[in-house]
Formats: structure tokens, sequence, C-alpha cells
């Protein structure tokens, strides 16, 4: 998958599989905040991309699901893990490559994510940042709420890839 056809709930389930190790969707729409369908598309996305597969097995232990506070649980859901090609491709993420993919996603991209990652909402962003069409961006990213403030969704993901 081309970091141009990767869109940020990809990048996400990504980083969210990354830190977890392993987790099914609905805890991740959950957390995110996004809608499972959202998140189920996303990793169908992924795992059609060789970047996701399921896990296999009938309980997890806490070593393996670094979210999960009993030492094991039955899976009552299907779970999912980075493949190899996804642990590759996720360790290969740096700052010249998160840079590059928010520039080619939206607007003055790195410089608004990181922007908005220390603002409190979009109303505090620079005035050169605030434009019409950077706040349509990030509300189709859902990066923003309509009423300016950042979504569980946004502060995850960029906590996650500073993480």
């Amino acid at each position: 998958m081309q970091p141009t056809r990767l869109l940020p709930v990809h990048l996400y389930v990504l980083a969210h599989l990354r830190k977890s190790g392993v987790d099914y969707a609905k805890m991740m729409s959950k957390m995110s905040e996004l809608p499972l369908s959202t998140i189920e598309d996303a990793v169908g996305d992924l795992m059609e991309a060789g970047l996701v597969e399921r896990d296999s097995g009938s309980a997890v232990k806490r070593s393996k699901a670094r979210f999960k506070k009993a030492f094991e649980v039955h899976k009552h859901h299907t779970y999912y893990r980075l493949s190899r090609e996804g642990e590759l491709f996720v360790r290969s993420i740096d700052g010249k490559w998160l840079k590059d993919y928010f520039d080619s996603l939206l607007p003055g991209g790195w410089k608004v994510v990181r922007a908005l990652a220390e603002a409190k909402n979009f109303n505090e962003l620079p005035k050169d940042l605030r434009s019409d069409e950077i706040r349509k961006e990030l509300l189709l990213h859902r990066f923003i709420t309509p009423s300016g403030r950042k979504t569980a969704f946004f502060r995850l993901l960029i906590d996650f890839l500073e993480g």
C-alpha cells in the first residue's frame, strides 16, 4: 500500500497494532471513537495489502496483547496483528516519511498536523493554517469535530506515532 493510498485510519490501525501486539476491531473503534465499520474496512484493506493478518488460537495472553488487563483472555472476537511485512513497514515510518505523508494528504500537511497536535483546537492554529480548505480536509480525515475540537482519533494517532 503506497503512502498516497494509505488513509489516516489505516495508519492508526497499523500504529495501534504495533503498540498493542494484537487487538480486535471493536476495541480499536472504541478507543478511537470511530465507527466500527470504518475500522473493519481499514483492517480489511490492510489485510488485502498483506500488512495485517488474523491472529490464530482461542486465547490471548497479556504478554502478546499489551492493552489487556487480565493475564489471559479467551477470544470472543477476531483478533488481528501485524504481518511480517506490516512490522517492517511500520518500522520504516520515520519523521521524513510522516512529513511526506501528511504533506501529500492536505495543504500544509505536516505543519498543520504538528500545529494542531500542540493547539487545544482548530481555532488556536496560526492564521495562515486556518483556511476553509484546511478545515474541510481536517474534518474529512476526522482530525477535528465540526466545532473545531481535536478528535480522540487524532489524539491517539499522534500519541501512537510519537510513541
